[in-house]
This record gives structure tokens, C-alpha cells and sequence, in this order.
């Protein structure tokens, strides 16, 4: 659907990501997990677009998204979630004393998250955290916060596209090395939610065990056979 998805495996993407944060700070590198919402959402919303567009990386969040590029001859090796990549990024981290902030979610999760991270990577300094019920008017005082912080991670619990936005307004004034939208990886982290067991994770599942666990998100889950169709019969509407 015009989204440039590079053909990346999972080792790979990680790969480009902690060698981003090795080498000396230049600018904030952008990282977004797309998934088929945010693609839905890009089709009609430019700056949406535009933000995807001028991302350093994006992966494939979604096996929507890798089963549709496998069915169109153009196949992505795996789904790239942001879940797995901040876990693998806490791992390296710890071994070498990354610093990260975390931003988003309730104020008892934001806490909680923060408890996880220092227990289970003692090495990993958490910069500075804040929970993601603030206004707009908040906004100076946060980007001041971190740019005391300095993080070499940023990481986003905003849910998306809201993570997304608000990064790209203020990435020019974020000194993290690395910034990326993480939807709700925190309440995972903290204990708030479970994520689906592995065996779901293997099926390519895993967003029905969600529904399952959380009805409520069906709305949401209407978008992924509207994706679907879009996606497929994308070449022939450009073709017509």
C-alpha cells in the first residue's frame, strides 16, 4: 500500500538499532513498528504519512502485514514487534549501561515498569519516567526533562499513532539516540497484562488471544479484514 517495508529478520533490525545507539549521538533515530492500523491510517492521513516516510526504520508489526507481502510475491522473512525488540534492547543495555526514559502508560505501571527494569537489568539506568496523562501545555516541561535526562532510548507508551506524532514533533529536540513508539509493552513489562503464551506467538495468533483476553479491543480488530482486502487489491486500483 506505498509503504516502503525493508525485508528485514528480527537479528537484523536489532542489529541496526544497537549500532545506532554505539556511535556517538548525531540525531534522534526514529524506530516505528507499523502495523495494519497505522497503515490503514496512512492512506488518508498525510502527516501520518509523512512521519512513516522520514522514520530511520520501520518494521512490520503485524502478520497481516507479512502474510499479504508473502501472498504478493514480495515476501518479509518475519513480524518485527516493538515488544521484542525493547526487551532485546533492555538485554544489551544491561551488559552495556545503556540509560533509557520511559514515557507513557498510568502513573502505578510507569512505576512498576521502571521496578522490572532495574531487578531484571540492574545495569540499565533508567534516565527519568513519566506517566502519559499530561496535556499539551505539559509538553515543554517533558522535552526538558529528558533533554536533562539525555537517554540513549527513548521509549514510548502512548499508544499509536499518538507515539508516533509526538515524537516527530519534537525530535529535533530530543537528545535520545533512539526513540520508538512501544503501544503497551509497559503494562506487559509491569505485570498489567500477559502477553500470549508462546504457542500463540508460533500459531500467528497472537492478536486472538488478545480479543480473547480483551474483548473490548474488537473494534479495533475490524480494521484487519478492511487491511486485508485493501492491501490485496491495492496493485489493481493503481493499475485502474
Amino acid at each position: 500500500m506505498g509503504i516502503p517495508f525493508p525485508k528485514l529478520t528480527f537479528e537484523k533490525a536489532v542489529h541496526i538499532l544497537e549500532e545506532v545507539i554505539d556511535r556517538p549521538y548525531e540525531k534522534l533515530f526514529h524506530v516505528i513498528t507499523v502495523n495494519p492500523e497505522i497503515v490503514m491510517s496512512s492512506q488518508h492521513d498525510k502527516r501520518l504519512r509523512a512521519i512513516v516516510d522520514e522514520a530511520g526504520l520501520i518494521t512490520a508489526d503485524g502478520i497481516g502485514i507479512v502474510k499479504i507481502s508473502q501472498v504478493k510475491g514480495n515476501g518479509l522473512p518475519e513480524r518485527v514487534t516493538g515488544y521484542d525488540m525493547m526487551m532485546r534492547l533492555l538485554e544489551t543495555g544491561n551488559r552495556k549501561g545503556w540509560s533509557f526514559y520511559l514515557l507513557g502508560c498510568d502513573e502505578e505501571t510507569s512505576v512498576k515498569a521502571a521496578e522490572t527494569i532495574r531487578e531484571r537489568y540492574p545495569n540499565v539506568r533508567i534516565a527519568g519516567r513519566r506517566n502519559g496523562f499530561f496535556k499539551p501545555e505539559d509538553d515543554e516541561a517533558i522535552v526538558r526533562d529528558i533533554q536533562a535526562a539525555r537517554p540513549d532510548v527513548l521509549l514510548v507508551a502512548l499508544g499509536a499513532p499518538k507515539a508516533e506524532e509526538w515524537i516527530y514533533r519534537y525530535k529535533a529536540e530530543l537528545p535520545a539516540k533512539l526513540a520508538m513508539g512501544i503501544g503497551g509493552s509497559l503494562d506487559v513489562l509491569a505485570g498489567k497484562v500477559k502477553r500470549a503464551p508462546v504457542f500463540w506467538q508460533k500459531a500467528n495468533l497472537e492478536w486472538l488471544y488478545r480479543l480473547l483476553n480483551q474483548p473490548s479491543r474488537w473494534r479495533r480488530q475490524l480494521v484487519l479484514p478492511k487491511f486485508a482486502v485493501r492491501a490485496l487489491l491495492y496493485k489493481e486500483e493503481k493499475e485502474r
